[in-house]
Parts: structure tokens; sequence; C-alpha cells
């Protein structure tokens, strides 16, 4: 699969990774999938909402022109329903923005976090010392950001806190910058723990998760 991020933009991930941990002992693991489900229902809901768009239009055709109705004008509606249907739904593959009008923010907001629990698990990001792992997971289809702390950062890490540095990521993400959006993340975690000063406990930090950038096609 080709790289997520370009090499000066995961050179710049790897930087505050390594000045994170080095500032607070914190142990950085960042992830970026493309997407975080298939969402299946996507292109059929496309195609209910193509189809039902053509109907009304139909409809309104014949109350500003009224015709007469034949089997032949019968199947013209059908046909034309059934293409604009199949249009939308096709749309919904090489148009990513255009496939998020018809998912809804619970619906991915629960996928996202879904995925980036798996991965937590998946990489061991609590298999550390002190249990002071951190995973900053982003989904590109979704534009959507995760901060998933292990316990040892809960107190420092509290829900006002993870929203003061998902937000600005969210907000790069709707612009399509991929890369600006973990910088910022990481800006906004090295504000937070290295204000806090509650995460070392003194010497250096021993570098225990890896710090490669995981970046998966997804699901």
């Amino acid at each position: 699969m080709r790289g997520i991020l370009t090499d000066e933009e995961r050179a710049r991930v790897d930087e505050g990774v390594e000045e994170i941990e080095r500032r607070t002992g914190a142990q950085i693991v960042v992830a970026v999938v493309e997407r975080s489900d298939s969402y299946a229902e996507l292109p059929w809901k496309a195609f209910a909402f193509g189809a039902s768009i053509t109907c009304l239009v139909i409809l309104a055709l014949g109350f500003l022109a009224p015709y007469r109705a034949s089997l032949a004008t019968g199947l013209v509606a059908m046909a034309g329903m059934l293409a604009f249907g199949g249009l939308c739904a096709l749309l919904t593959v090489p148009m990513p923005g255009f496939a998020r009008l018809f998912l809804s923010r619970y619906r991915s907001e629960a996928e996202v976090r879904q995925y980036a629990e798996s991965l937590f698990l998946k990489h061991e990001v609590f298999a550390t010392a002190e249990r002071t792992g951190l995973l900053l997971f982003v989904s590109l289809f979704e534009g959507q950001a995760v901060l998933l702390p292990d316990r040892g950062l809960a107190g420092t890490l509290t829900g006002d806190a993870i929203g003061s540095i998902v937000g600005p990521m969210v907000a790069s993400l709707s612009r399509g910058r991929t890369g600006e959006a973990l910088e910022r993340g990481l800006g906004g975690l090295l504000g937070v723990l290295a204000g806090a000063r509650s995460t070392r406990s003194g010497g250096p930090a021993e570098n225990e998760l890896s710090n490669e950038v995981i970046e998966e096609k997804g699901s």
C-alpha cells in the first residue's frame, strides 16, 4: 500500500513524538487509516436518495405539465429512477465527500473509536512499565481523530484536555491536511503533558514502544 503520509510529514511526526517522549516520559504511538469501516450501507442509501429525487421530479412535472399516463411513460419513469439511483450509488466510490453525506455522525464515531481501540490492543500500547502509553489515531474518510491514553495518563488527559487536542486536528482533517492535523495534535499533547509535569519519574525516558507511524488502508 502507498504511504498515506509523505516522507517530510512522517519525519515531522517522528520529531514531535520524540520530543514528547523526551520531555514527558509518555510513550506515543501514532496511527493513520484511510477509513475505519467499509460502510456497505452507503451506496444503498445513495441509491434510495437518487431514486426518491427522480420520483419527486416526475411528480412535479406531472403537476406543472400534465401528461397522459401510459405504459411507455411508466417504463421511462422507472428507468429514470433506477438510472439516477444507480448513478448516485456509484458516485459514493470515487467521491468520499458525497458518500459522507449518507453517513451518520454517531455511526462514524462508533466505528472510528472501535478501530482505535483495536489498534491500541493489537500494538500493545498498554505494555509500558508505568502505563504511560498513548495512541493518537486519525481516520481520514470520517475526518475524525481519537486520543486513547493508558491509565497512567488518564488523570492528566481528561475529557476536556482531549477535546482541546482533538478539536484542532479535526479542523485540519476537514481541509484534507493530514500531516498538519498530526502536528497540531502532537503540539497540543505536548502542551498538556509538559504543563502537568506528572508523567516523568526521573532519568531519561526509555523507548518502550515503536515510534514508526502506523499507516493502514483500514476496513
